[in-house]
């Protein structure tokens, strides 16, 4: 196995994750473009590729970008919905960051004539 292959295989979100203090105290936004996606269908077991877009307002804490990029592409291997996906990823980085604001937005590339998009954002959220 080579060590990109056994980093995304060993990836654990509660050891892994790794986050970092946010040293500015003025409100800004991180924006975050993950093109390469992949999860499979828990039906099928067929590929689902995405691009993930995260934006936040970081509070505390910063996601270091190593890390969501291991944390992204340990769902390659797994069998998960797009929603459940979204959602994982969503209440990840809420729990870990506690940011201000959170937006994830999953675009699903067309599989069967069907053109999935999914968006979390945190000030929609009614609680």
């Amino acid at each position: 196995m080579k060590y990109g292959e056994k980093e995304i295989k060993e990836f654990s979100v509660d050891e892994d994750l790794e986050i970092w203090p946010n040293k500015h105290t003025k409100n800004y936004t991180i924006k975050l473009t993950l093109p390469e996606f992949m999860c499979l269908c828990p039906r099928s077991g067929y590929p689902d590729f995405a691009t993930i877009y995260i934006e936040y307002t970081p509070d505390k804490y910063v996601v270091e970008l190593k890390a969501i990029k291991l944390y992204i592409n340990s769902f390659m291997n797994r069998n998960i919905s797009h929603e459940d996906s979204a959602n994982e990823i969503y209440d990840t980085l809420f729990e870990k960051l506690k940011p201000k604001w959170l937006k994830v937005f999953a675009d699903f590339n067309p599989r069967g004539n069907v053109h999935t998009t999914i968006e979390i954002d945190s000030d929609k959220i009614e609680c």
